[in-house]
Order: C-alpha cells, then structure tokens, then sequence
C-alpha cells in the first residue's frame, strides 16, 4: 500500500473536444485534429513534473461503430504528435462500454480514475479532471477532484445552455485547455 504523501497529485484529460477536435464518433484516424496549443499546454505540465492522463469514454467500440484498434491508433497517433513537440501523456485510459453495459469505468463513474491512480500511485483529492462535458466535471466531483470545463468541443454549449441546472458547478470554466493548464499550475504552486 502506497502512502498518501508518496501519492502525486495528476491532471486528468477528456480526449475529444478537449484535446483535439470534437468530430462526434472518430470513427476514421484521418478525423483526428489535435488542437494547435494541446501539446505546449500538455508540455508545461511534463515540465511541472504533473502526470498527465487522458480518460475517454469510447463506446463506439461496443457499438461496431469503430474498433478497439482505431483507438489505439488514435493514442499513438496523439502521442506522436505530441512527442514532436516535446510534450507526452503518462497513460491512456479508455471505456469502450455503452451505458447498458453496467460498467464502472464509463464517466461519469470513476473507475478510470481508481485504476489510473493505482497504476500511477496518483491522489485524487489534490488532482483536476479537464475535460468539455458536465460529466467530466461530475467524475472529478465524485473523487474529491477539481474539475475544469473547457468551452472547446461541446463545453460552450453545454455550459451555455445547461449549466444553470447542474446540481454542483465546475471548480473553474476556461477557454480551453491551455487556460486550464494556467489554473492548474497557479493552483498547485
């Protein structure tokens, strides 16, 4: 058992819409567009010794809409993107259930997040979840995180037109996710 001050606080990241294009299902890798600041922002956290994971809920799969191996190659294909700019992500993390499937790992529910931390001896207490969904902010609520909306991907619309109704409001409302990473690190100095 890993004790809590040995735990590293992370930054958690919805994948479509907040770090590349929101296309609806990227059922096709030639869809993916990583946004233009994504990998500055995701450098600065490398730098600041930040673990950085991304956490998608990718039910196409599940659905026949796409196959597991598109997402793979969609991972990769966003690693080397990164990597040219000298940036990288820690651990991808993917759900490829429909929400019939009673999973635990489909977000808003934290089982993503649980593994991740175990596999990266990561506190969530002290960690944030970005992402451009209210049910990225709900996944950091339910595991004492901090979750930042982005106003990239679906984030405008669905803060816009229904944020007046969620029961707990995101601890922080950016442009996108190189504001985020501006919080963050203001936060975790």
């Amino acid at each position: 058992m890993i004790k809590g001050s040995s735990l590293r606080p992370a930054v958690f990241l919805d994948r479509d819409g907040t770090i590349c294009e929101e296309v609806g299902y990227l059922n096709h890798i030639s869809r993916l567009q990583v946004y233009p600041f994504t990998a500055k922002a995701i450098r600065r956290l490398n730098d600041a010794k930040v673990p950085v994971i991304v956490v998608t809920n990718q039910s196409g799969i599940s659905r026949k809409m796409f196959p597991e191996s598109l997402v793979i190659e969609t991972h990769q294909r966003i690693s080397e993107e990164l990597g040219a700019h000298g940036a990288r992500v820690d651990g991808y993390y993917y759900c490829a259930h429909t929400l019939q499937d009673d999973c635990s790992c489909r977000k808003p529910l934290p089982g993503l997040l649980t593994k991740a931390a175990l596999e990266h001896a990561l506190d969530l207490q002290r960690s944030f979840v970005v992402g451009d969904r209210q049910g990225d902010v709900e996944l950091a609520h339910r595991v004492g995180a901090r979750g930042l909306l982005v106003l990239t991907g679906y984030g405008r619309g669905e803060y816009e037109l229904h944020s007046a109704g969620w029961t707990r409001q995101p601890d922080g409302v950016m442009e996108n996710l190189s504001e985020a990473v501006d919080f963050i690190l203001a936060e975790l100095k």
